[in-house]
């Protein structure tokens, strides 16, 4: 009894003595979890034609970091490429999970395209004016033309260095078109922008003039499918971007005009009808835009069939005034960069720098380069006999090609 009583009473400490180990151990020591990497995730090579964007998707979790000799180019988790020169580069990718880092080794081919590319606009993909007094002649609107013609029209306006101008009306009118590259995000500037803008020849008239400034959007082809249609479009943020003088997600409504409606004349000789073409936007502000005498034809765009349309962006203050104060005299001011038609197309002002686009949120972004721009009006005013400030396209170029 004794021997079987002293053999359970070991084993009952023995037991226990395990327990207590066992349980010392899973609460000081973490036993690390092996970390298994794939044996490929990038392919020996990738060959791409200069100024094409190449994207390459390892499609692995982790924090990734992109190379090329020793200079960290990316961190995001696919990398989108662009060169400028025909060369081939060493490419690697660090990939860290918990604490586990692999690396992996490619190259990036770039080749030199097989036709030479055009540093001008090659395709014109949008084409919606607001209402101005320039709507339907600059292009020229003919009875029955569709909103394909219109945009056929603005086409054959701006594409090729042979460029002609069309306009955008008032606030948020707009046009987006693109090229047959990627247009890099160099060091410096990267694109021009062209318009009518002017200053004036004498000191005290520096950058005042004509100046209508758009707001510039910009975006890649990312899914490669020639179109600006999924892929994220970034705003330029120019001089006035972040001042609280500036109104995002500004919209503005426009109402088609009754012509069966008496015209409501002004006191100056140039107001046809004051109470032309009803607007509303969404702060709670309404009113009309004016038809003067010196275009009689419709301001609203003809082709469209909707009794009213919205147009939505940013909106900048008002930049003209009345320099002679009797209302003769209207100059528009330039802002310091970062818009279309704000600077003379000659002056180095006009020039643009992808490294200036942000993302909906106001966040700079680094684009590798960009293949589309759009541009809208970005100012709500009407500058006395001169009519509305509507921004106008003649052109855009890469200034990276000759």
């Amino acid at each position: 009894m004794e021997r079987k009583a002293i053999h359970i009473i070991k084993t009952v400490l023995f037991t226990s003595v395990l327990l207590g180990t066992a349980a010392c151990k899973s609460d000081s020591d973490e036993v690390a979890e092996e970390v298994v990497f794939p044996t490929e995730v990038l392919k020996e090579s990738y060959t791409i034609d200069r100024l094409k964007l190449l994207n390459i998707d390892p499609k692995i979790e982790g924090k990734l970091t992109w190379s090329i000799d020793n200079s960290v180019i990316s961190d995001q988790s696919q990398l989108d490429f662009v060169s400028a020169t025909v060369q081939t580069y060493p490419l690697t990718l660090k990939v860290e999970v918990k604490g586990a880092v692999k690396i992996y080794k490619s190259t990036i081919i770039v080749n030199k395209e097989a036709a030479p590319y055009s540093k001008y606009i090659t395709n014109v993909f949008e084409f919606r004016p607001a209402v101005g007094q320039f709507t339907n002649e600059v292009p020229e609107y003919t009875a029955g033309s569709t909103e394909a013609d219109m945009l056929q029209r603005a086409k054959e306006s701006l594409v090729g260095g042979n460029s002609t101008m069309i306009t955008l009306g008032g606030f948020g009118g707009y046009v987006s078109f693109g090229f047959d590259h990627t247009i890099p995000n160099l060091d410096g500037k990267d694109f021009k922008i062209l318009g009518n803008a002017f200053w004036g020849n004498n000191a005290t008239a520096a950058r005042t003039g004509s100046c209508e400034p758009g707001i510039i959007m910009v975006g890649y082809d990312k899914n490669k499918n020639g179109k600006p249609d999924e892929d994220e479009w970034y705003e330029i943020a120019g001089s006035e971007y972040f001042k609280n003088t500036t109104t995002k997600n500004y919209s503005i409504t426009y109402f088609k005009p009754n012509d069966n409606k008496p015209p409501v004349p002004g006191s100056e000789f140039w107001q046809t009808d004051v109470e032309y073409i009803k607007w509303q936007d969404n702060f709670g502000n309404s009113g009309f835009k004016t038809k003067n005498t010196f275009h009689s034809q419709s301001y609203y765009p003809l082709w469209l069939q909707n009794a009213s349309y919205s147009l939505t962006g940013t909106r900048l203050k008002d930049n003209f005034y009345d320099q002679s104060g009797t209302g003769n005299y209207w100059v528009g001011t330039s802002y310091e960069y970062g818009y279309a038609d704000n600077a003379p197309n000659n002056d180095e002002a006009s020039n643009i720098d992808i490294s200036w686009a942000v993302d909906k949120n106001g966040k700079y972004v680094k684009l590798p380069g960009i293949d589309f721009i759009k541009v809208y009006t970005g100012v709500n005013q009407e500058a006395g006999w001169l009519g509305e400030v509507s921004t106008e396209v003649a052109g855009a170029y890469d200034l990276h090609l000759n």
